[in-house]
């Protein structure tokens, strides 16, 4: 047994009906790498499950403590079916980018079943037109609970699932698999009264961390300019109550060029570049419904805290910051400059302030209340009352540079989608693969009916901003 984090368990508890909380995401595949010349779904199935030991949330379910009086346990599932977790569909012609992103947000509205190992995997044949895939690829569409998972976590079980050629190579586990028996609800309650009994103590050696990192983040603070001091957050069509229904698209950019366009600004970042083409498309769609604000839409970027030493670990090692995209900035270079800016200051309050220190407060947050509030929350609509926190999440999360194979087939392009839910219509993923750069989208239907059009606004955003970099720069210098 092995108990979640505060992180890890404040995802099952923030989880409603409409708002399920779980990361998801497709590969597109090109099956004609494969030395058989072809994959099958029995092929996929196996390939699998010669890869579970690589994982611990593939076998893993949840063990609740009842009433949720301390955080849930992971435990080996004992009536683990890997055919429950690993399905199998086909689009009708003309199998498209916009048949696949269809079934895919319709996958992604599903929440999981919390009484089994909290995954699913669907292999989807039938894509025929679908950019830069050759016909008859296949998608391999995945979803795994938030409380197992994030971006870091996510890339390394990308890697277990993958080899660096065509041929596969078959991992042998270095113990075999033992099954846990489920624990009674006494044991759990039980345990939950010994680290009940020991949290004050912790919470004051958190607490005596606080007070010197505020006393930092107040002198931060006051060095700013009083020009850089951040307004109330603007409220969107994204922060609103969300329905169950998503919708999820993507576009593909050159990482080559993007990291030429970073050089334009010095200290720039690739992540500062794609806040800057994520502003400019954010604007251009707000701009066309007439929704625009006057101030800079705010994105809430996750940021990794996982230490060298928890690498390959599971769950959550992730802390928050808010950034400004500068969407009220029309041209595409000074967007990026003041995109930058902004970066670096939100930069140095985190730091003064410490990444995981409110990653460490999640540990004391009651299961019960946490549940409580968040149903209180989308009852009684409080996501349309108050200021919202900040308008979209963008979360880069960079990825191999080489190419990668899945029982021989070879990964073409690969796309994420993130939970949104109500006050937060709107996630952003963005992955770097083998020059490329994916920047996936996931929304309520009703906020973003569009999304064709919202990609073509990232397509612009990021033409113009190298228009105005690159190719200004180009003619300039000749």
């Amino acid at each position: 047994m092995q108990q979640l984090s505060g992180l890890d368990a404040s995802f099952l508890y923030f989880e409603t009906a409409r708002n399920p909380m779980h990361v998801s995401g497709f590969g597109v595949y090109d099956p004609s790498t494969s030395p058989e010349g072809g994959v099958s779904f029995e092929r996929i199935l196996k390939h699998t499950e010669g890869r579970l030991h690589l994982a611990r949330c593939f076998r893993q379910k949840l063990a609740r403590v009842p009433l949720d009086l301390d955080h849930p346990w992971w435990i080996e599932d004992e009536r683990f079916d890997l055919e429950f977790h690993v399905r199998h569909l086909a689009l009708p012609p003309p199998g498209d980018w916009r048949q696949l992103c269809t079934q895919a947000a319709r996958l992604h509205s599903r929440p999981l079943d919390l009484t089994r190992p909290l995954w699913e995997m669907y292999l989807i044949e039938g894509l025929n037109r679908i950019p830069g895939a050759p016909a008859g690829s296949y998608a391999v569409f995945t979803k795994i609970h938030h409380a197992a998972i994030d971006g870091a976590s996510g890339v390394e079980l990308t890697a277990a699932l993958h080899d660096d050629r065509p041929e596969p190579r078959t991992p042998a586990p270095k113990k075999g698999w033992v099954p846990e028996r489920e624990p009674a609800a006494l044991e759990l309650l039980a345990r939950a009264a010994g680290r009940n009994a020991r949290n004050p103590f912790r919470l004051a050696r958190l607490v005596g961390r606080t007070v010197p990192a505020l006393a930092r983040a107040r002198r931060e603070l006051r060095t700013r300019d009083d020009e850089d001091a951040s307004g109330p957050v603007p409220r969107t069509r994204f922060n609103g109550l969300v329905t169950q229904h998503r919708v999820m698209g993507g576009v593909i950019f050159d990482l080559g060029v993007i990291r030429e366009i970073r050089k334009t600004v010095a200290g720039a970042t690739v992540n500062d570049v794609i806040l800057t083409i994520c502003g400019g498309g954010l604007r251009s769609y707000l701009e066309s419904k007439g929704e625009l604000p006057k101030e800079s839409l705010i994105a809430m970027a996750p940021i990794s805290v996982r230490t060298e030493q928890e690498r390959g670990s599971a769950g959550n090692q992730v802390s928050v910051m808010n950034v400004t995209v500068r969407s009220d900035v029309a041209d595409p270079t000074q967007r990026l400059r003041a995109v930058f800016e902004g970066t670096q200051r939100s930069k140095a309050l985190t730091h003064a302030v410490g990444a995981r220190l409110l990653t460490d407060y999640t540990q004391f947050v009651p299961g019960m209340l946490a549940g409580l509030g968040m149903r209180g929350y989308t009852r009684f609509g409080l996501a349309n009352r108050h200021t919202p926190l900040f308008n979209a999440v963008i979360t880069n999360v960079p990825g191999p540079q080489v190419p990668l194979y899945s029982a021989g087939a070879r990964l073409v392009a690969n796309y994420g989608a993130g939970p949104v839910l109500d006050g937060m219509g709107l996630i952003m993923p963005i992955f770097s693969y083998c020059g490329e750069v994916t920047a996936s989208f996931t929304s309520c239907r009703e906020m973003l009916p569009d999304p064709e059009f919202f990609e073509d606004c990232l397509r612009e955003s990021y033409d113009d901003l190298r228009a105005a970099t690159l190719e200004a720069g180009a003619k300039a210098g000749g």
